[in-house]
C-alpha cells in the first residue's frame, strides 16, 4: 500500500521524502518492524517511540510518523499533530476499513461491559446472525475463541481483528470499549453504529485522576456513534446524552419514554421480569442473579432494539444466555458451603456483588479480596468498608500487586474496614488466604473470591504467575477430602 494513501485521513504538518513510497505493515513497535513497514513513534508513559527510530530503520523501516522532528534521518518522515490518533487512522486505512463492512456495537462503563456485551450476542445469534466479540475474557468469532490481551487491544490489533472478522462474514461485532482504549485513541477511526453505556462509578482514577476526566473519557463513545444507547438512572446520564451526536434510546428500572423492567422477581439462580418498549411488553427470564443482571439485560435488550430486534427475539436470546466466566461463577464443588469468583475490583462492583449474595444467603458470607496494585488507591478503604458493612467475615489478601508492596496496600484496606463491625484476617498470600476460607467454612456458607475473576494468572512485583482460583479451590477441596 502506498503510505500518502494511508495518511489520507490523517492531518500531516509537515514532511520529507517520499510519500509515495509502498508500505508493507504499520508498527508502533520497533522490535516488530520488518523490511517495508512504516514506523509509528508513539510517546508513551514509560517509554518513547521516537527513541527507537534507529532500531525501527535498521530493521527495514521505509518511513517514520513522528509528532516532532527526527534529527539525523534521511528516511521518509510524516510529522502529525497526534500519531496516536494517526496510527488508529492509518490501521483502518490499510486493513481498508473492515468495520465498515459489519455492524458495530460499542459497550463502555465501570461494571458489566462484559456480560452485556455476551447478552446482546446471545440475542443476535438466536436471530441467526454470526456475532464477533471483543473483550476483556477473550475475543470470538462465533464459537472461535481467540485469546485477549487487554479490555480493548491498541489500534492495528483491532483492525486486523476487525479485518478477520470481516472475512469470516460475521454480521455484527460487539465490543467492550475501555475508558482507556477511548482516552488513548485506540479505537478514534471506528465508525460505531450503536454505543451504550452500563453505568459509571469510580475506577481508573490513577490514569485519569478525576472523576471528571473519566466520564468525559467515556463520553467520546457517544460522539462516535449512530444511536446512542443510555442508562437514565445512572447519574452520568445527562453528561452522556450531551455527548451524543445521533440519536438516543434510553433505559432504566422506570424508564417511562424508553426501555424498562417493571415486575422484577430476585432469585439465586436468576431474575425474571417485564421488558417494556413503546407499549409492548415481553417476560424476561435470565439466568444470572442480581439487581445489576437487571441493568445489564436492559442495555443488551436496548442495544438490540437499536439494532431492529423485535421483544420477543430478544426475550428468546436472553434465556438462551449463560453466565460468564469470572462473573458472579459458581465453583461447583461437593460441600455443604458455596464457593463464588467475582470479577468485582470497584467499590460499586463489590457492593453490587454482595448485596446480591445477601438476598439469598441462609448462612454467613466470607468476603476474601484485596485491591490491585499501581492503580487508584482511594478506591482500597471504600472497598474495605463495604465488603465490613455487607460481610459477616472478610479476609483481606492480596489481588495483583504489581510493583506495590502487598502489605501497604492492605494497610490501605484496613482504613475502610476498620470503620466497621466486622470480624477479619489479614492473611497476604492469597492461596494460603483462599485455603484459610475453605478450611474454616461452616454448613451454608457462602465464600466470595472477590477482585480477580475471569484471569488465571497474578501479577507480582517481579514475575506473573498461574493462579486460577478454580482450580485452587478445587484442589483444596480434594485435598481436604483425601
Amino acid at each position: 500500500m502506498i503510505l500518502s494513501d494511508l495518511l489520507k485521513d490523517v492531518e500531516i504538518k509537515e514532511s520529507s521524502g517520499n510519500i509515495g513510497v509502498r508500505v508493507s505493515g504499520v508498527k508502533i513497535n520497533s522490535r516488530e518492524v520488518k523490511p517495508g513497514d512504516v514506523f509509528v513513534c508513539i510517546a508513551g508513559f514509560q517509554t518513547d517511540g521516537h527513541s527507537y527510530v534507529e532500531d525501527a530503520l535498521s530493521r527495514g523501516a521505509v518511513a517514520i510518523v513522528a509528532q516532532h522532528e527526527i534529527e539525523d534521518t534521511a528516511a521518509t518522515t510524516v510529522i502529525v499533530e497526534d500519531t496516536r490518533g494517526a496510527v488508529s487512522k492509518m490501521a483502518a486505512a490499510f486493513y481498508d476499513y473492515p468495520f465498515r463492512k459489519f455492524r458495530l456495537i460499542g459497550v463502555t462503563g465501570t461494571n458489566g461491559k462484559t456480560t452485556t456485551t455476551y447478552l446482546i450476542k446471545s440475542i443476535l445469534e438466536s436471530c441467526g446472525e454470526k456475532v464477533g466479540l471483543i473483550g476483556t475474557n477473550q475475543n470470538m468469532i462465533g464459537e472461535t475463541v481467540i485469546p485477549a490481551h487487554r479490555t480493548t487491544p491498541d489500534s492495528i490489533e483491532l483492525m486486523e481483528l476487525f479485518a478477520k472478522m470481516a472475512d469470516e462474514g460475521v454480521d455484527t461485532v460487539v465490543m467492550e470499549v475501555s475508558s482507556h482504549s477511548l482516552a488513548l485513541e485506540r479505537v478514534a477511526a471506528c465508525e460505531f453504529d450503536i454505543g451504550a453505556y452500563t453505568n459509571i462509578t469510580q475506577d481508573h482514577l490513577d490514569f485519569h485522576k478525576t472523576m471528571e476526566n473519566y466520564i468525559a473519557a467515556k463520553a467520546i463513545l457517544f460522539g462516535m456513534c449512530k444511536i446512542g444507547v443510555l442508562n437514565r438512572d445512572d447519574e452520568s446520564y445527562e453528561k452522556m446524552l450531551a455527548a451524543c451526536s445521533g440519536e438516543t434510546i434510553c433505559y432504566g428500572v422506570d424508564c417511562a419514554d424508553g426501555v424498562s423492567a417493571s415486575e422484577i422477581e430476585y432469585g439465586m439462580s436468576g431474575v425474571e421480569f417485564t421488558l417494556s418498549y413503546k407499549g409492548k411488553k415481553e417476560h424476561i427470564s435470565l439466568a444470572i442473579p442480581g439487581r445489576f443482571s437487571v441493568y445489564n439485560a436492559l442495555t443488551a435488550a436496548s442495544c438490540c432494539i437499536a439494532a431492529g430486534v423485535s421483544l420477543e427475539k430478544i426475550a428468546a436470546g436472553l434465556r438462551a444466555a449463560h453466565g460468564v466466566k469470572g462473573r458472579i461463577e459458581v465453583v461447583k464443588t461437593d460441600t455443604d458451603y458455596t464457593v463464588i469468583i467475582d470479577y468485582a475490583h470497584t467499590p460499586d462492583g463489590l457492593l453490587n456483588i454482595l448485596n446480591t449474595i445477601r438476598g439469598f444467603a441462609k448462612g454467613r458470607i466470607v468476603t476474601l479480596f484485596g485491591c490491585g496494585g499501581d492503580r487508584d488507591k482511594t478506591k482500597r478503604p471504600k472497598m474495605g468498608k463495604i465488603a465490613g458493612e455487607l460481610s459477616d467475615f472478610c479476609i483481606v489478601t492480596s489481588d495483583n500487586p504489581r510493583t506495590e508492596n502487598p502489605s501497604a496496600i492492605i494497610d490501605d484496606i484496613l482504613v475502610g474496614i476498620s470503620q466497621t463491625d466486622c470480624a477479619y484476617v489479614v492473611i497476604e498470600n492469597r492461596f494460603d488466604a483462599i485455603e484459610f476460607a475453605l478450611d474454616n467454612a461452616k454448613p451454608n456458607d457462602i465464600i466470595l473470591l472477590a477482585g480477580k475473576g475471569h484471569e488465571t494468572y497474578q501479577i507480582l512485583k517481579d514475575r506473573t504467575i498461574m493462579f486460577d482460583e478454580r482450580e485452587i479451590v478445587m484442589k483444596l477441596v480434594d485435598t481436604s477430602e483425601m
